[in-house]
């Protein structure tokens, strides 16, 4: 028997393996130009045993109609305002890339605005919040933007080779860049749970000692994974993340 989704009438939250079952809960948030449904392998891979929700922001997609966010508080404020607020002890927050940023911030705002924090926080591909580059791809004309997102290899370039299928992502992957490139929190910002660094050993955009530095963000436990690959690591070693995910959120 199929389950209905309680998530089904949000713009906001994506359900695509309805859990039929108490099971850990994670959440998941998209990279810079990314979508909900580039978590639905991870979905099926943990049906039954993780309730896996993809956050899919304005921009993008079914929501391709709405004006994109460019300030990354501004984007965790409001995907916190659409969130389950039951069994937070048994949430998870997942973000890749920019995704990491939007997660470590929903996390500081359950735990300032609620008083309870979820379970962990896996970051993804992302430096610490208080390692700063000063990157102003974002300001650069399109093609040179469209080198950079190329050159991570994480975009199918067809989508880049189509006029008019250009034409609709341009505006709000040059706003995504503008949020994470801009994000700059004053001091070292840190939340209570416990927080679980992935990264690729080539990833250009993060080195180990910069992901190192998301120990310094949490009161909690902390580790730092090195997969091989790539900033877009993720797909080739889809299998080995989804093990380790498995470790962390089911170990009890």
């Amino acid at each position: 028997m199929s389950v209905t989704s309680p998530y089904s009438a949000s713009i906001w939250i994506r359900d695509f393996h309805p859990a039929d079952q108490a099971v850990p809960r994670m959440i998941c948030f998209p990279h810079a130009g990314g979508a909900a449904s580039y978590y639905f392998p991870v979905s099926r891979a943990l049906a039954g045993k993780v309730e896996v929700l993809a956050v899919q922001y304005p921009g993008r997609q079914d929501r391709h109609t709405e004006p994109p966010v460019t300030d990354i508080r501004t984007l965790a404020a409001r995907v916190f305002r659409e969130l389950p607020r039951d069994g937070l002890e048994q949430t998870w927050l997942f973000g890749h890339s920019m995704g990491a940023a939007i997660a470590f911030e929903v996390g500081r705002l359950m735990e300032s605005e609620l008083g309870r924090s979820p379970a962990g926080i896996i970051v993804s591909g992302r430096r610490a919040p208080s390692r700063f580059r000063g990157e102003t791809v974002h300001r650069q004309d399109d093609e040179a933007l469209i080198a950079s997102v190329k050159a991570l290899n994480g975009t199918d370039p067809a989508v880049f080779a189509d006029p008019e299928t250009r034409r609709l992502v341009l505006p709000t992957l040059r706003a995504d860049y503008q949020a994470i490139e801009t994000y700059h929190p004053a001091g070292t910002p840190r939340v209570a749970c416990p927080i679980f660094a992935f990264m690729g050993d080539a990833d250009p955009l993060t080195t180990v000692d910069e992901a190192e530095d998301w120990r310094a963000h949490t009161e909690g436990e902390f580790a730092l994974k090195v997969f091989q690959g790539n900033h877009f690591y993720l797909t080739p070693r889809a299998g080995e993340v989804i093990a380790e995910i498995s470790r962390l959120i089911l170990s009890d």
